[in-house]
Protein backbone atom coordinates (compact mmCIF):
# COMPACT_ATOMS: atom_id res chain seq x y z
CA UNK A 1 0.00 0.00 0.00
CA UNK A 2 1.24 3.46 -0.85
CA UNK A 3 0.70 6.02 1.93
CA UNK A 4 0.74 9.81 1.83
CA UNK A 5 2.61 11.48 4.70
CA UNK A 6 1.95 15.21 5.03
CA UNK A 7 2.80 18.19 7.23
CA UNK A 8 6.42 17.07 7.50
CA UNK A 9 9.03 19.32 9.06
CA UNK A 10 11.61 20.33 6.46
CA UNK A 11 14.27 18.58 8.56
CA UNK A 12 12.60 15.14 8.29
CA UNK A 13 14.66 12.72 6.19
CA UNK A 14 13.69 9.58 4.31
CA UNK A 15 15.61 7.63 6.98
CA UNK A 16 13.40 9.22 9.68
CA UNK A 17 10.25 8.05 7.88
CA UNK A 18 11.73 4.60 7.24
CA UNK A 19 12.51 4.23 10.94
CA UNK A 20 9.02 5.35 12.02
CA UNK A 21 7.14 3.10 9.59
CA UNK A 22 9.40 0.04 9.91
CA UNK A 23 8.09 -0.43 13.46
CA UNK A 24 4.89 -1.72 11.82
CA UNK A 25 6.37 -3.90 9.07
CA UNK A 26 8.60 -3.99 6.03
CA UNK A 27 8.98 -0.67 4.22
CA UNK A 28 9.45 -1.05 0.47
CA UNK A 29 10.19 2.57 -0.36
CA UNK A 30 10.23 6.09 1.04
CA UNK A 31 10.13 9.24 -1.09
CA UNK A 32 10.08 12.80 0.26
CA UNK A 33 9.01 15.24 -2.45
CA UNK A 34 11.46 18.11 -2.96
CA UNK A 35 11.63 21.35 -4.92
CA UNK A 36 13.16 20.81 -8.34
CA UNK A 37 15.91 23.43 -8.13
CA UNK A 38 16.60 23.99 -4.43
CA UNK A 39 16.19 20.41 -3.24
CA UNK A 40 14.17 21.73 -0.28
CA UNK A 41 11.45 19.41 1.02
CA UNK A 42 7.90 20.35 0.04
CA UNK A 43 6.68 19.01 3.40
CA UNK A 44 5.15 15.76 2.20
CA UNK A 45 6.14 12.37 0.92
CA UNK A 46 5.12 8.79 0.32
CA UNK A 47 5.86 5.51 2.08
CA UNK A 48 5.11 2.16 0.49
CA UNK A 49 4.62 -1.06 2.43
CA UNK A 50 3.91 -4.42 0.79
CA UNK A 51 1.56 -5.75 3.48
CA UNK A 52 -1.76 -3.84 3.59
CA UNK A 53 -2.56 -4.87 7.17
CA UNK A 54 0.82 -3.57 8.35
CA UNK A 55 0.24 -0.35 6.42
CA UNK A 56 -3.20 0.05 8.04
CA UNK A 57 -1.60 -0.36 11.47
CA UNK A 58 1.00 2.27 10.59
CA UNK A 59 -1.70 4.71 9.42
CA UNK A 60 -3.75 4.26 12.60
CA UNK A 61 -0.69 4.54 14.86
CA UNK A 62 1.16 7.42 13.17
CA UNK A 63 -1.60 9.71 11.88
CA UNK A 64 -1.72 12.75 14.16
CA UNK A 65 1.52 11.96 15.97
CA UNK A 66 4.44 14.36 16.28
CA UNK A 67 7.60 13.93 14.23
CA UNK A 68 10.35 16.52 14.68
CA UNK A 69 7.93 19.06 16.13
CA UNK A 70 5.08 18.74 13.59
CA UNK A 71 1.87 16.73 13.75
CA UNK A 72 2.03 14.50 10.69
CA UNK A 73 -0.92 13.37 8.56
CA UNK A 74 -0.85 9.80 7.28
CA UNK A 75 -3.41 8.19 4.98
CA UNK A 76 -3.68 5.91 1.99
CA UNK A 77 -2.36 7.68 -1.10
CA UNK A 78 -4.86 8.25 -3.87
CA UNK A 79 -3.92 7.31 -7.43
CA UNK A 80 -2.97 10.33 -9.54
CA UNK A 81 -6.23 10.24 -11.51
CA UNK A 82 -8.39 10.49 -8.38
CA UNK A 83 -6.86 13.65 -6.96
CA UNK A 84 -8.99 16.78 -6.96
CA UNK A 85 -8.34 19.11 -9.84
CA UNK A 86 -6.52 22.32 -9.12
CA UNK A 87 -7.08 25.70 -10.66
CA UNK A 88 -4.48 26.52 -13.29
CA UNK A 89 -1.89 29.13 -12.44
CA UNK A 90 -1.47 32.03 -14.85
Amino acid sequence: MNMYVGNLAFSVTEDDLNTAFSEFGEVESVNIITEKYSGQSKGFGFVEMSDNSEADKAIKALNGTELKGREIKVNQAKPRGERSSRKPRY
